[in-house]
């Protein structure tokens, strides 16, 4: 799988995309992520990227020449499934969405910046919008690498251990049961006998119910889908 992230700040891509899991899915050939500076495409000989919006609205917006040019290079380079753009008046991004994300072989995603980018963008290039959440941030760098890890860490191969994943909350509309390590006992504070019974019939069941009742006090509305 490959992923491009088209931003005015690369910078801030570059620790999150080369640590932990995404570092060691690169360097096992699981995925290939390569991070692109918007500005190398500007016309401007000072690299500008954005303008006065029409309209007299407060703010700055990215302007539509040199995204265009960045994403009709790249994709002159290979067939793209899917170029996102990162908005939060846009629709959800939810683990079943990084399920279905990481089956693609090339995605783009463009990171939004200062109040946006040009309309016509949205219209005319991007082919899917996706939101972390009902608020607003500086840039769409960080949803960009949360986006990145929720799809890559389900690719095969990823993790060393690769039910984890399938464990995780969301896979089946569910929130993950608490989960307990070593010692058995602190500060008084002990783990449910039944994680150290060795009777995985009735820990499975332990979990599962577990998983319901969280969901049922923190999430119902997973419940209902």
């Amino acid at each position: 799988m490959r992923i491009d992230i088209l931003s005015v700040v690369p910078e801030l891509l570059d620790s999150p995309l080369n640590q932990s899991i995404l570092k060691r899915a690169q360097a096992k050939g699981v995925v290939e992520i390569h991070v692109h500076n918007i500005r190398d495409w500007s016309k401007d000989k000072f690299r500008k990227t954005d303008d006065y919006p029409f309209g007299g609205e407060a703010g700055m917006v990215m302007m539509v020449q040199p995204i265009f040019d960045c994403i009709n290079d790249l994709c002159s380079q290979r067939k793209y499934d899917e170029i996102i753009y990162t908005a939060p008046d846009a629709p959800q991004f939810t683990q079943k969405v990084a399920n279905e994300l990481s089956l693609k072989e090339n995605i783009m995603i463009l990171c939004g910046h200062y109040k946006g980018v040009d309309q016509r963008v949205r219209d005319y290039l991007v082919t899917r919008e996706l939101s972390i959440g009902d608020f607003v941030l500086t840039g769409g760098e960080l949803p960009a690498c949360m986006m990145t890890d929720a799809i890559v860490r389900v690719l095969p191969g990823a993790m060393g251990d690769e039910a984890s994943a399938l464990s995780d909350s969301f896979q089946d509309n569910l929130l993950a049961p608490p989960v307990y390590t070593r010692p058995a006992e602190f500060n008084g504070w002990k783990v449910p006998e039944v994680l150290l019974s060795g009777n995985h019939a009735k820990i499975q069941e332990w979990q599962e119910e577990q998983s319901f009742a969280r969901t049922a006090a923190i999430r119902p509305d997973l419940l209902q889908d």
